[in-house]
């Protein structure tokens, strides 16, 4: 039993070893192991936009250690917000364990209100399930609060507060925590056996949605259907950095929802297979294969494919008002209005009054029209040949044959064969066809 004088030992050690580790800073992508996880079974997790959280090994317990606090966050160049979050990240940094792994999980909050942490999906004692009221006291403003528990299953799963959690998890509270398979051999539904194939890239990704007024700095938590900014790892495109692959390599992507909408998240070039959920891994016989996943409201799909095919492949949600960023609810429907007469009668008044919306939203991205303080255009991003026209969940895997092992960089542009590029034609060359 672990008494209060263990627990002050323990703590003021992990918290020295966490200065050491840098936990407030950038986050390294990839964690040391050590000897007795079987390390060498799985591909460590890459969080885009995030990091990982350290850990040391501790009186036999992997410990880590969560600070709830408020951050800023650069959703893209030129709109930054005021979010809560872990460790100076939202989402907070990724968990990465191992099956069987007795971990202990220190949590300070640092926040003006109590809070607690539910370990989503995670199977473990009722008293470590993070309900504030329910499951165990407030963690108060200022004090610390520590979980213990052994993981007893794989998968991929999440974290965020059971506490006020309509703030809380709109300002962006929320991680992933990762358990890897402690050989490659699992099991669904607690009986099939399921092998569960190595990755050589896996990839984490968190969904959110936000409402922030034009011009403002924080976001509304009281907004409960009306949202207008759509992230993954609390970015928007153009902000929101590429996946990357090397041709034939196995990709995994990890795909978490704590957003108040379901987001059919779709990729381009590949056909992806379903694998597995927030509930373990699917058997063989349940995988199917998708091209668009739905991932639903506080749920996680995982998918994966073979990188087969070189090029800039889109993978974004295809509910297309979630591809966008800044939305203006509630303005007039201008589609197919011809108001030239009534624009030179307004910007009599109004110097820079600009008639927008008839031809097609796209102008608002082309005419990189002035804007509030701290809000992104609609639709921006510019890729090889001109603007890209998309905001919010939108983001690309990059495959190219020359890629190195492990290696993450953004590669640049795809530069495509002589021959394999869309061209423009004159009208009179197309064939009579009928």
């Amino acid at each position: 039993m672990t008494t209060r004088r263990d627990l002050l030992r323990t703590s003021a050690a992990l918290i020295a070893g966490a200065a050491a580790l840098n936990t407030r800073g950038a986050q390294t992508e990839t964690q040391p192991h050590d000897n007795n996880t079987a390390s060498s079974t799985y591909t460590p997790v890459v969080t885009p936009n995030g990091g990982t959280l350290p850990w040391r090994m501790i009186e036999g317990r992997k410990t880590f250690h969560l600070i709830a606090e408020p951050v800023k966050r650069e959703f893209a160049p030129g709109m930054t917000v005021n979010c809560w979050g872990y460790n100076g990240q939202t989402p907070g940094p990724t968990i990465e364990a191992v099956e069987g792994d007795k971990v202990r999980i220190y949590v300070t909050n640092k926040l003006p209100e109590a809070t607690s942490i539910h370990w989503h999906g995670i199977l473990l004692p009722n008293g470590m399930d993070g309900v504030k009221g329910l499951t165990q006291p407030a963690i108060d403003p200022g004090k610390t609060f520590v979980y213990e528990f052994t993981l007893k299953q794989n998968g991929s799963f999440m974290y965020h507060p059971h506490a006020d959690e309509m703030t809380q998890m709109a300002c962006g509270m929320q991680g992933m925590f990762v358990i890897h398979p402690r050989s490659n051999e699992s099991h669904a539904a607690r009986a099939e056996a399921v092998r569960v194939a190595r990755a050589d890239r896996d990839y984490c990704i968190m969904l959110n949605n936000w409402h922030i007024e034009p011009g403002a700095y924080t976001p509304d938590p009281s907004v409960m259907t009306d949202f207008n900014m759509w992230t993954m790892n609390s970015r928007v495109f153009p902000g929101i950095a590429p996946m990357v692959a090397r041709t034939g390599e196995r990709v995994r992507i990890r795909v978490a929802n704590v957003s108040m909408h379901e987001h059919p998240m779709h990729i381009h070039g590949v056909t992806m297979l379903v694998t597995g959920t927030d509930g373990g891994w699917l058997a063989p016989s349940a995988r199917w294969p998708e091209t668009t996943v739905l991932v639903p409201v506080g749920g996680v799909r995982v998918v994966e494919f073979v990188a087969d095919a070189p090029g800039d492949w889109p993978f974004h949600c295809h509910k297309s008002h979630h591809t966008m960023n800044a939305m203006g609810h509630g303005i007039a429907n201008m589609l197919g209005v011809d108001a030239h007469g009534v624009e030179s009668k307004l910007r009599q008044l109004l110097p820079q009054y600009m008639h927008m919306g008839r031809d097609g939203m796209s102008e608002m991205a082309e005419m990189r029209m002035r804007l509030p303080e701290n809000t992104l255009p609609m639709m921006s991003g510019d890729g090889p040949f001109g603007s890209v026209e998309m905001g919010g969940m939108f983001t690309m895997i990059k495959v190219r044959d020359d890629l190195a092992a492990g290696d993450y960089r953004d590669p640049g542009w795809y530069k495509h064969p002589p021959g394999t590029i869309a061209y423009e034609v004159d009208a009179k060359d197309v064939p009579n066809i009928g």
